[in-house]
């Protein structure tokens, strides 16, 4: 694309237009095109493809996406500071480039990117606001995208792949994959971000499963995981009492009848279990 490679540098982009890093915003810029170009290759393929691209900063992965072949990347951006070299790049995309400003939490992407093409959702989501993004779109009805590829804290991207019994194991798990594969790509270390943050990155792929298989009650199986797993220490007789007690259960009755020992803790009982024990919740009202 010779209009993209005669912009100037992710470097030369954050000097040129004076750009800053906003600690309250969770900012932190990654300039290595090598990067985001192997972020954008785990999209592939992106033909006939619309990309929602949130928090873009300086465009270094929006200009990856778009030599990757996306057919249209929308960017969702709240800093108003990095829309001018993002228009630059619109400029030279060939209109497949379009702008958005505004709050990802707040944006409706189905209804933005409108029906027709498949979606998917590419970003390096600010740290402070990853995980709320992605239980936005995990319980997104009807499920509106495709493929998910995101760069997490390398802390929050284990607990979105871990397995039952694994330290990292915790309701985001259970909640994503229940609606989706999910696999950690590669990690991103923290010295390949500008300012470096304090810790690690990496950068996890998102499938939704079938419809079928997916698990239709998110929002009661989040409530009942946020139970367990807010006194993750706690035996289930314990951390799940306040729960039982809302839904009107006897706790050892419910326990028992999905085969769950009261004894257990959270971080060991496999995900179908709180699945199951959702359901019958569900079922009883």
């Amino acid at each position: 694309m010779p209009g993209m490679d005669n912009l100037p540098t992710l470097s030369q982009t954050v000097r040129l237009y004076g750009l800053g890093a906003n600690k309250k915003l969770g900012q932190h810029f990654l300039l290595d095109m090598n990067v985001t170009d192997m972020i954008a290759r785990l999209a592939l393929p992106l033909e006939g493809v619309h990309v929602a691209e949130i928090g873009p900063g300086p465009g270094g992965l929006t200009r990856s996406l778009l030599k990757a072949g996306a057919e249209a990347v929308t960017v969702i951006e709240m800093d108003e500071q990095f829309l001018p070299a993002l228009k630059a790049i619109a400029d030279v995309s060939d209109n497949r480039l379009s702008i958005i400003k505004g709050d990802a939490l707040s944006v409706d992407i189905a209804t933005e990117l409108g029906p027709g093409k498949p979606i998917k959702i590419a970003a390096n989501l600010p740290y402070n606001v990853g995980t709320k993004m992605l239980i936005n779109w995990l319980t997104a009805d009807p499920l509106f995208w495709d493929q998910a590829v995101l760069m997490f804290q390398k802390e929050v991207a284990q607990r979105i792949v871990a397995a039952p019994g694994e330290s990292a194991y915790s309701r985001l798990a259970i909640l994503a994959q229940s609606v989706c594969t999910c696999r950690m790509a590669f990690d991103v270390p923290a010295k390949s971000f500008s300012p470096p943050p304090k810790v690690d990155s990496a950068v996890v792929v998102l499938e939704p499963l079938p419809e079928a298989e997916r698990f239709s009650n998110l929002k009661l199986l989040g409530e009942l995981t946020r139970a367990a797993f807010g006194q993750r220490r706690k035996m289930l007789r314990k951390s799940l009492k306040p729960f039982a007690k809302k839904y009107g259960l006897d706790l050892e009755t419910w326990l028992a009848a999905k085969a769950v020992n009261p004894t257990d803790r959270p971080e060991t009982l496999p995900i179908s279990a709180f699945q199951e024990l959702a359901k019958s919740v569900s079922l009883s009202k």
